[in-house]
C-alpha cells in the first residue's frame, strides 16, 4: 500500500500493485486475455469486457503514473498509449477544427510534424512562440485558445519554460496547459505546477531500457476533456498493450534510483566539458553558467530526496568547425569516435547515446548544425567523460 505522504522511492515500488488474492504473488501477474467473460444479460460493467477498453496491467500502470505525478485525488485520470506520439494525437483530436492552440517554437520535431502535416490541414489553428519569452506567449495567447503545449526542458537545447508562469497566462482565457515531461520525471511534477495534463513518452525514463514503446497522458482532474480524451482511446485503440504495461510497471520500481544516476553522471559530464575547446556551448540546466539555471533550481527539485539538485540526463553540445570541417561534418565526426556512446535516436536507457540531431530531423530541422544530442546513462561517470574527450580530440 502507499499514500500521497510517501516518498516517490515508496510509491514507484508500490502504486499499482496489489498481492495476487489467487496465488499470493508478489509480483503482479501479467494478464494476456484480450476479452472477458459477460453476464448472462451482457449487460454494462466496471469490470473487465475487452483490453482496448480495460486491462489489469494497464490500470496498475495507470495507478502508479497517477500516484507519482500527484494528481488530485481521486478525480485524477491517467491514459497509457501505444507510443507517446498516439497520446498526443489523442490530446490534440480532443479538440475541435477550428481551435487556436499555441506550441513552443522548440519542441519534439515528431510532434511539430504531427501537428503541421495532420492538425494543420484538419483545422486546427497553431501558433509558435518562444516559451522562454513571457510577453511573447502572453501576446501569443488568444481569448479563444484552447490549448497551450509546453516542452520542458526542450529538444534539443534543454531550454526551460516558466510552467507556473504560463499556466497562469492560459488560465486567464479558460485554455488547458500540457507539459511533456518527458525528459524530466520525478525531477519536475507540472501538475503541481499548475499544469492541467502532463504527457510523457514513457518509451524513455519510465521504461528505462530501450525495450518498450509506450506514452502517457496524466490529468490533474477529472473533466470534460479527459472523458474524451479517453472516449477517442477506446474507439481509436491506441492503447498500451498489456505486456508493455507489465514491463513499465516492473521498470519504474527502479526509475528514482535510475534518475539519480542519470542526474550525478550528466553534471559530472556537463562540468567537464564546460570549457572544451572544440566545443561552442554545452547546454545543460545544472551549470551556474546557463541561463535557465535559477529557473531548474526552483522548478526541476518538486520531489525532494529522489536526487539533491537533480537537472535531468539529457543535455546537448555544440561543435565548432575547424578550418578543414563544417560545424555539421565536425559534429558527425565526433559522434563516429565514441566507444560507449552509441549512434542512435531516443533516450532515458541507461547505456549513453549520441545523436546528430539535424540529420536525424531531416531537410525541415532548426536544430544548429553542430549540435550533438547527448542522454546520459547510467555507466561510469569517469568512462563516459574519457569517452567524449578522446572523441572530441579527432576535432581539436
Amino acid at each position: 500500500m502507499h499514500s500521497s505522504a510517501h516518498s516517490p522511492e515508496t510509491i514507484a515500488i508500490h502504486a499499482g500493485r496489489t498481492i495476487d488474492p489467487t496465488t499470493g504473488a508478489v509480483a503482479p501477474p501479467l494478464v494476456l486475455s484480450t476479452t472477458y467473460l459477460r453476464a448472462v444479460d451482457y449487460s454494462d460493467t466496471e469490470s473487465y469486457i475487452y483490453s482496448r477498453y480495460r486491462n489489469p496491467n494497464r490500470l496498475s500502470l495507470e495507478e502508479c503514473l497517477l500516484a507519482l505525478e500527484q494528481g488530485v485525488e481521486p478525480s485524477g485520470r491517467a491514459y497509457t498509449f501505444a507510443s507517446g506520439l498516439a497520446a498526443t494525437m489523442t490530446m490534440f483530436q480532443a479538440l475541435r477544427p477550428g481551435d487556436h492552440i499555441v506550441i513552443p517554437k522548440e519542441m519534439y520535431f515528431g510532434v511539430r510534424a504531427q501537428l503541421h502535416e495532420v492538425f494543420v490541414p484538419w483545422g486546427l489553428r497553431v501558433e509558435s512562440v518562444d516559451m522562454t519569452d513571457l510577453d511573447a506567449v502572453r501576446s501569443a495567447i488568444q481569448t479563444d485558445t484552447k490549448l497551450v503545449w509546453v516542452e520542458s526542458p526542450s529538444n534539443p537545447t534543454v531550454k526551460l519554460t516558466d510552467l507556473q508562469a504560463v499556466a497562469e497566462l492560459a488560465h486567464a482565457v479558460g485554455a488547458v496547459v500540457v507539459c511533456d515531461n518527458t525528459w524530466c520525471p520525478l525531477l519536475q511534477t507540472p501538475l503541481t505546477l499548475g499544469c492541467d495534463v502532463v504527457m510523457y513518452s514513457t518509451t524513455k525514463y519510465f521504461g528505462g531500457h530501450s525495450d518498450i514503446l509506450s506514452g502517457a497522458l496524466i490529468f490533474k482532474e477529472h473533466s470534460t476533456y479527459s472523458e474524451r480524451v479517453l472516449r477517442l482511446q477506446e474507439v481509436g485503440g491506441a492503447v498500451c498493450a498489456p505486456y508493455d504495461a507489465w514491463m513499465l510497471l516492473r521498470s519504474i520500481a527502479t526509475l528514482p534510483v535510475r534518475m539519480r544516476a542519470h542526474c550525478a553522471n550528466a553534471l559530472a559530464i556537463a562540468h567537464a566539458l564546460e570549457n572544451h575547446p572544440a566545443l561552442s556551448a554545452v547546454h545543460y540546466p545544472g551549470l551556474v553558467a546557463n541561463p535557465f539555471h535559477d529557473l531548474a533550481q526552483k522548478q526541476m527539485n518538486s520531489l525532494p530526496g529522489v536526487v539533491k539538485h537533480g537537472y535531468g540526463g539529457m543535455m546537448s553540445i555544440e561543435v565548432k568547425p575547424t578550418a578543414m570541417l563544417t560545424a555539421l561534418h565536425a559534429a558527425q565526426k565526433v559522434a563516429g569516435q565514441t566507444k560507449i556512446f552509441a549512434r542512435a535516436t531516443s533516450l532515458g536507457g541507461v547505456e549513453s547515446l549520441i545523436e546528430h540531431r539535424k540529420s536525424a530531423e531531416g531537410v525541415n530541422s532548426t536544430t544548429p548544425e553542430g549540435l550533438l544530442r547527448l542522454s546520459i546513462g547510467i555507466e561510469s561517470a569517469e568512462d563516459l567523460i574519457a569517452d567524449l574527450l578522446q572523441a572530441l580530440a579527432a576535432v581539436e
